[in-house]
């Protein structure tokens, strides 16, 4: 079967017939296949052990036919061997969290094939098995640093807050630590295979726009002007209010969430990048007629941007009905 690069046209703003479809988190709970392979392992195992990343990675392109694959992985895998102590029960959990000076200076830089050498066995067979492009991913240094900092979820982030506020070169030291090793991380993925990554600000809209400007922004530039060879996605959710700053970066795509229309963030944006999303992930829980819907506003609004990639806002959500899952990538498929 010939090579589907319809991904790799979308992020060099060439015009497509329809526009690309995949799904963050398109390899999950909602999935009986995946929910088989949970029963044996943990999550983290999972994670560490190539075959099994390789085959959930594979089961979305299978079964639903999505234009592209992206790596399974978690965002803070990459963070357990700088030196924190890492587990799921079924958050993520840091029994160390990172408060002090000491504690940075402790951290060592991420040597990724000597580190987490599973990740790049997990990508080498999934490039030898794929008729589409593979997406290597990461997190990004602020989302990396709450968890780190906090050592848990949480909804207001107040301890990596406070460390900005009140110890910003502490708060700088582990950004640049981070920043470095998630470079040579991502950089590596491409190296093996990945043709496009993607990166995950997760909590990035959780800043006023003026500390995510001086504080944040200069670490997300910085990964996008050093990695090469691959396009770089950078998904910053609740992220509109930095879009003018986001303008400058020389990444090749903006990922959206729900609560911004595509041909508003085209304009803020510079009609610049192309533009991944932006459909609300609970829209699948809907029936047919609203996902359809949904999938033709979002791709009508796209075919006016710079180019467009459709995805969800964010995750798929574990309760999700497969059924009507592949009914919306069947939507947007025939779209042509």
């Amino acid at each position: 079967m010939a090579f589907n690069d319809l991904l790799l046209k979308a992020l060099h703003k060439e015009k497509t017939g329809r526009p690309p479809v995949w799904l963050m988190r398109q390899a999950g709970r909602y999935m009986p296949e995946y929910r088989a392979v949970r029963e044996k392992v943990s999550f983290l195992e999972l994670c560490k052990n190539p075959e099994l990343a390789c085959e959930v990675t594979l089961q979305p392109v299978d079964a639903l036919g999505v234009d592209a694959a992206i790596l399974f992985s978690d965002i803070l895998i990459p963070v357990e061997p700088m030196g924190v102590n890492l587990s799921f029960n079924p958050a993520p959990l840091i029994s160390n969290p990172v408060r002090t000076a000491a504690d940075v200076n402790a951290l060592r830089l991420l040597e990724p094939e000597k580190d987490v050498p599973f990740v790049y066995g997990a990508i080498d067979l999934l490039v030898k098995k794929l008729n589409v492009p593979l997406i290597g991913f990461s997190g990004a240094p602020f989302t990396l640093a709450c968890y780190m900092v906090e050592g848990a979820g949480s909804k207001s982030f107040l301890e990596v807050r406070k460390m900005m506020l009140n110890s910003p070169d502490v708060f700088r030291e582990l950004m640049e630590k981070l920043t470095d090793s998630t470079i040579a991380y991502l950089q590596k993925q491409i190296d093996r295979g990945c043709a496009a990554v993607q990166i995950f600000d997760t909590w990035a809209g959780i800043l006023p726009q003026e500390d995510y400007e001086k504080a944040v922004f200069p670490h997300v530039e910085r990964i996008t002007k050093s990695l090469k060879n691959a396009p770089v996605i950078y998904f910053a959710k609740d992220g509109a209010a930095y879009f003018g700053t986001m303008k400058s970066l020389s990444c090749a795509g903006i990922g959206l969430d729900w609560k911004t229309g595509i041909k508003e963030a085209d304009e803020k944006l510079g009609h610049k990048f192309c533009l991944q999303g932006n459909m609300d992930p609970a829209a699948l829980f809907a029936g047919r007629q609203a996902i359809k819907h949904y999938a033709e506003t979002a791709v009508e609004e796209g075919r006016q941007a710079a180019g467009h990639i459709f995805n969800l806002g964010h995750g798929i959500m574990p309760k999700t009905p497969v059924e009507n899952v592949k009914y919306l990538v069947d939507t947007i498929k025939g779209m042509a």
